[in-house]
């Protein structure tokens, strides 16, 4: 590997930026930012346990832009999320320090055919989503419990599709519109994210230098995607989480095969 970085650095660096910048947009809008930069890491000649740590890394740059984003601009609240962020932190937290203990093959398994029922949501949001909020809502400290906590262990755990059931969450639950929701997710991504990668930053397997110019550019991808949410809303978002689920089921489907 160290005589790939030494040959092709400059070329390696370039990709790797540009990729993350795609990835940054599309994460932002829909989620399965991964599903582009995971890939290219490992054909970069990282080690999967290097891939999936690097990964997180610039992951989170991506989120925490977005993050900003959409605080600054109003979109979300902070002060009105404190619970949920803790809560979703220490759920990460806990699904990452149990990943190397647990068998995450049967939820693995499962996955696809969650998201797939995720694309199929949104799909038919516009006459799903009032039936559904109507008849269950969480207030906030039950959101935080419930939501926060489970999905954040998820994604500390397994991880693809974390963004489409935040705001699948958001939707169903506290019947937020499509762009409150993509909104709170990022937040509450943001936090699994860092949880998550204080605890990859203790094994040693991420690769800083590659890490930190990726998340260069997932942090100006997602400044491009937070802005491209908030100017076309439902036009582009709907048609992006549906495309990403099933994009995350079929790659999933088809390394179970």
């Amino acid at each position: 590997m160290e005589g790939l970085f030494a040959e092709w650095s400059i070329w390696l660096y370039l990709g790797l930026f540009l990729t993350a910048f795609l990835a940054g947009i599309v994460d932002t809008i829909a989620g399965g930012g991964g599903l582009i930069t995971v890939p290219v890491l490992l054909a970069a000649g990282l080690s999967p346990a290097e891939a999936l740590a690097t990964n997180k890394l610039q992951g989170c740059a991506g989120t925490l832009s977005a993050s900003y984003h959409f605080i600054k601009t109003r979109q979300v609240d902070i002060n009105t999320m404190w619970f949920a962020i803790t809560m979703t932190a220490i759920g990460s937290i806990a699904g990452t320090l149990l990943v190397s203990y647990l068998d995450s093959g049967v939820l693995i398994k499962l996955i696809p055919i969650i998201l797939i029922a995720v694309a199929a949501f949104f799909y038919w949001l516009p006459k799903v989503q009032p039936v559904i909020a109507s008849k269950v809502s969480l207030n906030s400290g039950q959101f935080a419990l419930m939501v926060g906590t489970g999905i954040g262990f998820y994604d500390g755990l397994i991880g693809p599709g974390t963004g489409a059931f935040f705001s699948t969450a958001y939707l169903c639950f506290m019947g937020a519109t499509l762009i409150s929701a993509t909104a709170h997710t990022k937040v509450l991504n943001a936090t699994s994210n860092v949880s998550s990668l204080a605890i990859f930053s203790i094994t040693g397997h991420i690769i800083w230098g590659l890490g930190l110019i990726m998340a260069l550019g997932q942090w100006l991808g997602a400044q491009v995607g937070s802005r491209i949410v908030l100017s076309k809303g439902t036009t582009i978002i709907r048609p992006m989480v549906i495309f990403m689920c099933l994009a995350i089921s079929a790659k999933l489907l088809y390394e179970q095969l």
